[in-house]
């Protein structure tokens, strides 16, 4: 009778041990996830917003790898115990082989879904608040079990010094390419509008951008000789629609600064020098003279330092290529500001049809057709990818293909490119070599 109390007794305890060490085990699985999964700049969010408890999470976390011990010994301390004690209980009604096989697979069984799958999926989904709730907990148990969790810290950190490994638990906040891929997933999951996913992308490029893919090419600058007269000047404003103008000695390759129309007013209206005695050269405001090779991000800091709007591009022989403006790089993040009864740069005309500008970027044309056409060292807009394809001066009405998309040169001033329409078959092309419609052969 007394055997059979004691072993009741002692079924009952090992039970509820179990259990006990169920709840352990849940309890360590889920504080790894909740503390390895809290991104470091929301904890110190939480920080700031004066969370009870977020400063001791910081505390553990600012050790991530004696915080990682501190889990895993006592996990494993809690798994092990759990197992040995479901053994002996069976071992009272089961042989020692039976009890063993029932222990291992009934105990795996059990912490799996109770000791791992549930209170890691409940961890993920409530990292924040866990985290918190948890803190306490694992500073208890780091000094609970200090003496194990020092010389297993201390070991695992020579193992991984003769293995040549760093042993780094975290990276530092998130890296480049993981924003980049949560602004593709926000966008396909509808968190982020079409647009918020256009400028956020615009954003991570612009820093990759150089000064030569954003600038108003040479031909398009409109600029006005030292020695033009304030009148004349003032109307070239006017008529090009632009409050600042670049002012050349000699020729464009030589541009002493920039003149803007609010002076060009002022001083010839309001000021108090007569007009006969007034100058152009009195109203030049000193410019930058940038490489075409610099970094529009630079650029964008050069000219703010500088409070300057426009700036001259040069190549490396100091021969002028262009001008970019303060404008030039805000499109770059917002995207294209029109003026009035300005073309758009890149004309839906149906879903696999557009009507580009000769100037805009390749990489802009790509992405609106979703096609694949090369950029080279030699150019980058549309206009040059067909000069490059054809090897020569082309004509309206002309027509190259190159894998699956159909290019027709649709307007042309002088030998200049001003617009072409792009055309996406459903199919590739099978030839690749560029056909040219529209001008005869040198033979003929």
């Amino acid at each position: 009778m007394d055997l059979a109390v004691d072993q009741s007794t002692v079924t009952t305890v090992g039970v509820l041990a179990v259990i006990v060490l169920i709840g352990l085990s849940g309890f360590f699985s889920s504080s790894e996830i909740a503390m390895f999964n809290l991104p470091k700049h929301r904890l110190e969010g939480m920080v700031d917003d004066d969370v009870e408890g977020a400063e001791l999470v910081k505390q553990l976390k600012e050790d991530p790898h004696r915080l990682l011990v501190t889990i895993l010994v006592g996990n494993n301390i809690v798994n092990i115990a759990m197992s040995s004690i479901a053994t002996a209980l069976l071992g009272l009604y089961f042989g020692g082989l039976v009890a063993v096989v029932l222990a291992t697979f009934g105990i795996t069984a059990i912490v799996l879904l109770f000791g791992e799958s549930v209170p890691k999926s409940y961890a993920v989904e409530n990292t924040e608040s866990w985290a918190v709730r948890i803190s306490k907990p694992l500073k208890a148990t780091e000094y609970l079990l200090f003496p194990l969790i020092v010389l297993f810290d201390y070991l695992t950190r020579q193992v991984n010094r003769l293995t040549g490994s760093t042993g780094a638990i975290e990276t530092p906040y998130v890296t480049r390419d993981e924003i980049q891929e949560m602004i593709e997933s926000g966008e396909r999951e509808g968190v982020l509008e079409e647009e918020e996913h256009e400028m956020l992308t615009r954003i991570f490029r612009f820093n990759n951008t150089i000064v030569k893919e954003v600038m108003t090419p040479r031909l398009d600058i409109t600029a006005v000789p030292t020695g033009t007269d304030i009148d004349e000047a003032m109307e070239t404003c006017i008529q090009s629609g632009h409050a600042r103008i670049p002012i050349y000695e000699g020729s464009l390759d030589n541009v002493l600064g920039v003149v803007h129309i609010r002076d060009l007013v002022r001083d010839l209206n309001y000021g108090e020098t007569e007009t006969d005695d007034l100058e152009l050269g009195d109203l030049i405001q000193p410019t930058l003279h940038v490489p075409e090779s610099k970094n529009v991000d630079e650029m964008l800091s050069e000219m703010r330092e500088n409070r300057m709007h426009m700036a001259i591009v040069i190549d490396e022989f100091g021969t002028t290529e262009g001008i970019v403006t303060m404008e030039d790089l805000i499109e770059e993040i917002v995207g294209e500001i029109l003026e009035g009864g300005e073309d758009l740069p890149i004309e839906e005309l149906d879903e696999r049809t557009v009507l580009v500008r000769g100037e805009v970027n390749i990489e802009e044309v790509n992405e609106a057709l979703e096609i694949e056409l090369p950029e080279g060292e030699e150019f980058e807009t549309i206009a040059g990818f067909i000069f490059n394809r054809a090897g020569r001066l082309v004509e309206e009405g002309e027509e190259i293909t190159f894998d699956d998309v159909r290019i027709t040169v649709e307007s042309v001033e002088n030998t200049r490119i001003m617009k072409a329409r792009l055309h996406k078959f459903e199919e590739p092309v099978d030839d690749e070599v560029p056909e040219a419609n529209g001008t005869p052969d040198a033979s003929e």
